[in-house]
């Protein structure tokens, strides 16, 4: 069943070790297929250097598994709200990469500093909320999700022009249209996470990106009259 998301979502996960995003089984990626409501995660617990396509866990929006013999990951629940409540993505990371976990652990969000972190983050990646002890208590990973979701619709980000976000005192989410891209955002989010601190460092005082830069990066790739990049033939 879904072999051919498998493979990506195998793919993808084999790329956050080659990208130093993880240290020992400290990360997952998933996607879905949207047609079917089923969606693919890495299974908990299991080595990268043991992973194969076939032991890949199919869920589906319900919270049921659909197929394989192992237990998916533990995170599961939080791809599943995030899959429902943000029906424009199709893959998710997460990972403990440690300059993104050190932005959540400050409980901060990462500023935009300048041009790198514009080309993909529309603005600062917001740091999520510490769940309250009854969230953590009820249902930790569910609620995880439910504080993602919270802290983009209370203050109006769009998760198209931020597929990222940093919940406070745990780590980084990131998504994309599909699993790589997902993996794309984990790795350029770490990147920015890396370069905001060294320019806090360096400079206390620093303020973020004037909004003229940061509208110029982002939409001159994203936005309606994009031109950076090759015409797509």
């Amino acid at each position: 069943m879904l072999e051919a998301l498998k493979r990506k979502v195998y793919e993808a996960n084999m790329e956050l070790p080659r990208r130093n995003l993880v240290t020992y089984t400290w990360g997952n990626v998933s996607g879905i297929d949207r047609e079917r409501g089923l969606f693919v995660i890495k299974p908990s617990g299991v080595e990268y250097d043991e992973l194969r396509p076939e032991d890949l866990v199919v869920m589906d929006l319900d919270g049921n598994k659909v197929e394989g013999d192992m237990n998916p990951s533990s995170d599961t629940r939080t791809h599943l709200v995030l899959y429902r409540e943000f029906p424009q993505i199709g893959g998710i990371v997460h990972t403990h990469s440690p300059y993104a976990v050190a932005w959540a652990q400050a409980g901060r969000d990462i500023p935009c500093y300048g041009t790198t972190h514009a080309d993909y983050f529309y603005g600062s990646v917001p740091c999520a909320r510490n769940l309250t002890p009854e969230e953590i208590e009820a249902d930790y990973e569910t609620n995880t999700g439910r504080i993602i979701v919270e802290t983009f619709r209370s203050r109006g980000i769009d998760p198209r022009y931020v597929p990222a976000v940093v919940c406070r005192n745990h780590g980084p989410f990131t998504w994309g249209c599909d699993p790589a891209q997902a993996v794309y955002h984990s790795v350029v989010l770490e990147e920015v996470a890396k370069m905001s601190m060294f320019t806090e460092l360096i400079n206390p005082q620093a303020s973020p990106a004037p909004d003229c830069i940061r509208n110029k990066h982002f939409l001159r790739k994203h936005g309606p009259n994009a031109y950076y990049g090759q015409a797509k033939k």
